[in-house]
C-alpha cells in the first residue's frame, strides 16, 4: 500500500459556517468543490468539508459521535511569530482557543484551536523539520 493520504474530510454541522470560517482565514476553495462537498486544495492533499449526517452515513457510523476523536490537523507556521499570528486570527474569527501558544514538550512552539465544529487544528513551528519554500513539508523517508 502506498504511504499517501489524498485528503482529509471533515463532517461538519453547518456547511456554510464552516466554509466562511476557512475562507476568512484566505484559504481558496478548489474547482473540485461541487454541491456539498467543498474542497481547498493543500498541495499535495486537500481539506474537505462535508455535511456531518452525510459524511456518517456514507462511513455507516452515528453521525452523534461522541468526545475526543483521536484526531488532529496540524498547520506547520515557518516561525513562532506566525504561530502566534494565526492564533490570534483564529480567534477573532470565533475559534475556540483549546491551548493557548506556548513551548511544546517536543521542542516546538504550538497552540491548538477548534474549528466551527470543534476539530482541533494545530498550529505549530517545528524548528527540527524544515519546510519547503511553499511552506510545504518533506518529513525524511
Amino acid at each position: 500500500v502506498r504511504q499517501k493520504i489524498g485528503l482529509f474530510t471533515f463532517g461538519v454541522n453547518n456547511l456554510q459556517k464552516s466554509v466562511a470560517f476557512y475562507t476568512a482565514l484566505g484559504w481558496k476553495l478548489s474547482s473540485y468543490s461541487t454541491g456539498d462537498l467543498v474542497v481547498f486544495s493543500m498541495g499535495n492533499t486537500a481539506l474537505c468539508l462535508y455535511p456531518r449526517r452525510g459524511l456518517a452515513e456514507d462511513a455507516c457510523v452515528d453521525p452523534a459521535g461522541s468526545g475526543f476523536s483521536g484526531v488532529t490537523v496540524s498547520f506547520f507556521a515557518k516561525s513562532i511569530k506566525e504561530v502566534d499570528e494565526i492564533m490570534a486570527e483564529v480567534q477573532v474569527l470565533g475559534a475556540e482557543i483549546a491551548k493557548s501558544p506556548q513551548k511544546a514538550l517536543w521542542g516546538g512552539y504550538s497552540g491548538y484551536f477548534k474549528d466551527p465544529d470543534g476539530y482541533l487544528i494545530e498550529v505549530a513551528y517545528n524548528p527540527f523539520w524544515p519546510l519547503e519554500e511553499d511552506g510545504s513539508l518533506k518529513p525524511p523517508t
